[in-house]
């Protein structure tokens, strides 16, 4: 138990990059698996008909054929005198175009201030938030609200989806460390995406899942504890499902829930078999402008003590009820 919450810790907090912090250093031609990024999200955008990879770090990569891409760009602008601060952490971005516009969505934290400390834990003020943009590649800026989610509870991994109403929602986990049984959430969004409307409602709990697992002090199995990333999808049928990521014992794996009644509200039935192999996860689905489905995943180990995360493509069928992963794709 000891050595897995040891692996979870390090895991929230690898690879400290903030915002207006650093200039990159721009690379051309650069293969997708001589990337290092965490939870690699790519939107293919057909108006520039380019693939636009972000994720954890709040960097960006742009590519025209999926094989080698180039980057990485600064595209982020944060208010300083906001919740965040002036150099906030930015985890699991992601790009949504949406009614003409870019939004990122990603979760910032303020490694200066802390909410709470929970079983000897302190926990920053963390939460997903929303910036928006003209353009796929930036610069990403704050809208109205100052805070989407309450500031007293961490939150994280935010995703969009337009739900079966019409409406727009943030998809979210609140953090493990707080609750100890990490649930996913949503909350409605402005029409313009520029704050939330009302409060967050609880969709499932990482105890829920019958995949993700680990062992207490004692030897005994008891369910994990994580809910990590989030990724709404529809498959040809009309069946709405949620990618997700947790952990079974050591490995960091990913799963899939489907809603029996297709809306948001569920309930989540989550699928036994993982839909990737150990230690991928934190996917994505996306098209090709060719139309062929792809999962963005990154792979997860361990080397020296340090997390290395590259980034990985798969090629997914959504044919039926339910989707497959039918292996790598290689551009």
């Amino acid at each position: 138990m000891r050595i897995i919450l040891s692996a979870l810790i390090l895991l929230l907090n690898f690879s400290p990059l903030f915002a207006q912090d650093w200039a990159p250093k721009v690379r051309e031609d650069v293969p997708l698996d001589s990337i290092r990024l965490s939870d690699p999200a790519i939107l293919a955008d057909k108006k520039t008909q380019t693939y636009y990879m972000t994720g954890t770090g709040g960097l960006l990569w742009e590519s025209k054929d999926l094989r080698t891409w180039t980057g990485p760009y600064q595209v982020v602008e944060t208010d300083p005198d906001s919740w965040m601060g002036p150099r906030p952490m930015i985890w699991a971005a992601e790009l949504h175009q949406y009614q003409g516009k870019y939004y990122y969505f990603a979760t910032f934290t303020n490694r200066d201030v802390v909410i709470d400390t929970v079983k000897g834990n302190a926990i920053n003020r963390r939460a997903s938030h929303v910036l928006v943009s003209d353009q796929p590649d930036g610069p990403y800026v704050p809208m109205e609200d100052d805070t989407y989610l309450p500031p007293d509870i961490p939150t994280l991994d935010g995703t969009f989806l337009v739900g079966e109403d019409g409406k727009p929602y943030m998809i979210y986990c609140e953090e493990w460390l707080i609750n100890w049984n990490g649930t996913m959430e949503k909350i409605e969004l402005k029409p313009d995406l520029s704050g939330t409307v009302g409060e967050g409602e609880v969709l499932f709990r990482a105890s829920d899942s019958p995949w993700s697992k680990e062992r207490d002090e004692d030897g005994n199995i008891t369910p994990n504890k994580v809910t990590d990333g989030p990724w709404l999808f529809e498959t040809q049928t009309g069946k709405l499902g949620m990618l997700w990521t947790s952990w079974a014992f050591d490995d960091y794996v990913q799963g899939v829930a489907y809603s029996e009644s297709g809306t948001l509200d569920g309930p989540w039935v989550h699928q036994e078999e993982l839909i990737t192999p150990p230690n991928f996860g934190h996917g994505m689905l996306f098209r090709t402008f060719e139309g062929k489905l792809l999962m963005s995943v990154h792979s997860h180990k361990s080397v020296d003590g340090r997390y290395i995360r590259i980034p990985h493509l798969f090629e997914v069928d959504d044919s039926g009820d339910k989707i497959v992963v039918t292996g790598p794709y290689q551009p």
